[in-house]
């Protein structure tokens, strides 16, 4: 029965991807820092590295998390053309927190402006009176993208 358990939290908690390091908290505690490397799907010369707590034996991790996304390949203005560019985004990355519907889930939104890709990490489930959530920009300057998107905007 313990097995069955564990392999469904398993299961459930979103596993998969590039994971980068996992840093235990202490020598009396289960509970780690995770940090993943996600590619944007749209954009694959953007990645974000998400930092967040893993508790192994609870069944619901902590909210807290932490992004930072940062261009690590090219990015093209036909790579931007293509994404949404409403006020709301799109979600770019979806990972099951616990198995009561906590999802951490990470947003990309265009911000035409400034010419700058904000990515939103966010907890779906309140915690502790809050969403949890984080922030990170990723500037197209010096990219193709921002001398086309320059080029129209003046």
């Amino acid at each position: 029965m313990k097995k069955l358990v564990l392999l469904s939290l398993l299961a459930l908690t979103g596993c998969g991807g590039d994971d980068v390091a996992k840093v235990s908290l202490g020598l009396f505690t289960t509970k780690d820092v995770v940090i993943d490397a996600r590619q944007d799907p749209k954009i694959p010369g953007v990645t974000c590295y998400i930092s967040r707590i893993e508790a192994d034996l609870s069944l619901a991790d902590p909210s807290d998390m932490s992004i930072a996304c940062r261009q690590t390949g090219p990015i093209s203005a036909a790579e931007i053309a293509s994404i949404d560019k409403s006020k709301g985004g799109e979600v770019v990355y979806k990972e099951s927190l616990s198995i009561l519907f906590k999802n951490l889930k990470v947003r990309r939104i265009y911000d035409a402006e400034h010419q700058t890709l904000l990515y939103l990490s966010y907890s779906t489930k309140e915690s502790s009176g809050s969403h949890k959530h984080a922030l990170s920009a990723v500037p197209l300057y010096g990219t193709d993208a921002w001398q086309t998107s320059g080029a129209v905007n003046n």
